[in-house]
């Protein structure tokens, strides 16, 4: 008897989830645009570079507690 490829049932399971958000996802988006909102595409925001770089944040140093 074959013993169970958990790995390959998992990617199976991962590939469902992620195919069902996108369905939804979609519906949103279509949901939207029908109710006359504008839509920003999250894959071209994401990818998107400011256009101002942003400064470094500044280091906090903190005094260690007495004790």
């Amino acid at each position: 008897m074959a013993t169970p490829n958990y790995a390959y049932e998992k990617r199976q399971r991962e590939l469902a989830k992620k195919k069902k958000q996108e369905e939804k996802d979609a519906r949103k988006r279509e949901a939207r645009a029908a109710a006359g909102e504008p839509q920003a595409d999250p894959v071209v925001a994401a990818t998107a570079e400011p256009a101002v770089p942003a400064a470094p944040a500044a280091r906090v140093h903190r005094r260690p507690r007495p004790g």
